[in-house]
């Protein structure tokens, strides 16, 4: 589990930025979790309209209650919880999958350049891998891996079960799953993805 949660050296976290650029994502670090805040409204516009994925990293930092309580936003989400999921279920589907900004964290970090996103619903994968207009992760420096190989096992190995204990406590399930996982090679759109990096471990 160590081996998961230690945050990546200054020549791991240079390397993983170089490639993240040179597969067109675009990729800040910054210091502390209220400089990763500040970074990601200096991004987002007012007024603009966003779907925050389930992310302990975003909760922890406040984004996820700024963009959904402050009244500046146009939050999917809240919509989303509006909605009747009996007689909705495909227009919430639909509202979901293409929103103007998907926003959330990733469970891996690839050295060369990759992104590893690991779902049980699934729900996330449409708008991040082509619905949203833009998209924007925010990921503490421990997610940063040596290949995708090690990326799949930090996903099985750690991540899969703290979000397992996780949702024992929230929702007495017995355990959490991984249904699918995304990951991106490249970003075709260099203006659309954007990876905040904080210099420290942060989430899961």
């Amino acid at each position: 589990m160590d081996k998961w949660s230690k945050p990546a050296d200054r020549k791991s976290i240079r390397k993983a930025m170089d490639a993240l650029r040179k597969n067109k994502f675009n990729v800040f670090l910054v210091e502390t979790p209220e400089d990763a805040k500040k970074k990601f409204f200096e991004i987002v516009p007012e007024g603009a309209s966003i779907i925050n994925s389930s992310s302990k990293t975003l909760d922890s930092i406040g984004i996820a209650k700024e963009i959904n309580e402050s009244g500046k936003y146009d939050s999917v989400k809240n919509k989303l919880n509006s909605m009747d999921r009996k007689t909705q279920h495909r227009q919430m589907q639909q509202l979901g999958s293409a929103p103007e900004w998907a926003v959330g964290s990733v469970h891996a970090i690839t050295k060369d350049g990759h992104v590893l996103i690991a779902s049980r619903s699934g729900s996330q994968i449409p708008g991040y891998a082509y619905g949203a207009d833009h998209v924007i992760w925010v990921a503490g420096i421990q997610k940063i891996v040596e290949n995708i190989n090690e990326g799949i096992k930090r996903i099985f190995e750690y991540c899969l079960v703290l979000e397992s204990k996780r949702v024992q406590k929230a929702y007495g399930m017995e355990k959490s799953t991984v249904s699918k996982i995304l990951i991106f090679n490249e970003e075709i759109n260099p203006d659309r993805t954007t990876i905040i990096l904080i210099n420290q471990a942060i989430g899961f």
